[in-house]
């Protein structure tokens, strides 16, 4: 298996300190040494960095440890082959064009079945069957939609029963990105933490680093962070159910949609949609 990390904020935030602690993991305190990626996005184009090596040893992964780069969006990953040798074209996170923006997705778990499904425009260019489900939900996305939905509730709901269908050849944790949202599926394991005003220091529970966030921030700032397991060992973490997805907008978790039964939405569900849709108008 693989570890995911997210970020997604209100204002231009570094990641520095949640990726230094997803290296530890990827080839030190954990056994996800087969390649790692940290992807950021600067409006609607996100630019990625990708080595088919172990992050905790990759000079790479230092540099941008040293030189940050503030984004509102991130999505890093460690992988743990299971699917597909160790390459550059297997290492997550993947990034597609759809719309004139770029779409950047990273999995956790194996998806033994899902070559099965038919394809459309999206090929992949690797051998995992991480690329492949990526290939085929954002096919999902194109036939629904003719152009970003002028509602994203109607994306959100879309991604979240294209995440169930998916699901059912397999394990599917992932991270999905569109330049404005988070999305986040948990399929077996996956939780998240708000970091907003007052605020205070935190731990890193794989290496030796603390920051006191309050010295770095604004009263203002909100930053949501996303990650297989806590990466902290001081602050408390909302562990996700399996089966749901979240959707992250601004450093606020703006919904959560079940994502294990497609087209049979809870009534929770529709209230979180009929109040999306009202904040969509004045967003």
């Amino acid at each position: 298996m693989c570890e995911l990390l997210g970020m997604e904020c209100n204002v231009p935030t570094d990641i520095v300190f949640s990726f230094s602690g997803l290296c530890q993991r990827g080839g030190k305190t954990g056994p996800h040494g087969d390649g790692w990626g940290l992807s950021f996005y600067e409006g609607y184009a996100a630019r990625v960095f990708l080595e088919p090596t172990s992050a905790a040893a990759s000079p790479l992964a230092r540099f941008l440890a040293q030189n940050p780069i503030k984004t509102m969006l991130a999505i890093g990953h460690v992988r743990k082959r299971t699917r597909g040798p160790t390459s550059l074209a297997n290492t997550h996170p993947f990034v597609r064009e759809l719309w004139g923006r770029h779409w950047v997705f990273a999995h956790n778990g194996t998806l033994p079945r899902v070559r099965h499904r038919k394809l459309g425009r999206f090929t992949p260019i690797g051998t995992t069957d991480s690329e492949y489900a990526f290939c085929v939900l954002l096919e999902e996305l194109r036939r629904t939609f003719d152009d970003y939905p002028r509602r994203p509730s109607e994306l959100w709901q879309v991604v979240a029963d294209a995440g169930a269908r998916i699901a059912k050849d397999g394990t599917f944790n992932f991270l999905l990105g569109d330049g404005r949202h988070l999305f986040a599926r948990c399929g077996t394991r996956l939780c998240y933490i708000i970091r907003k005003a007052p605020f205070g220091l935190a731990h890193l529970a794989d290496d030796d680093l603390a920051v006191d966030f309050s010295a770095v921030t604004t009263q203002r700032d909100r930053v949501a962070v996303v990650a297989t397991a806590p990466l902290t060992k001081n602050e408390t973490w909302t562990q996700g159910k399996p089966g749901e997805m979240w959707v992250f907008d601004h450093g606020r978790l703006l919904a959560t949609l079940p994502s294990g039964t497609p087209d049979r939405r809870s009534a929770r569900a529709e209230r979180e949609l009929r109040a999306s849709a009202a904040r969509d108008l004045t967003a």
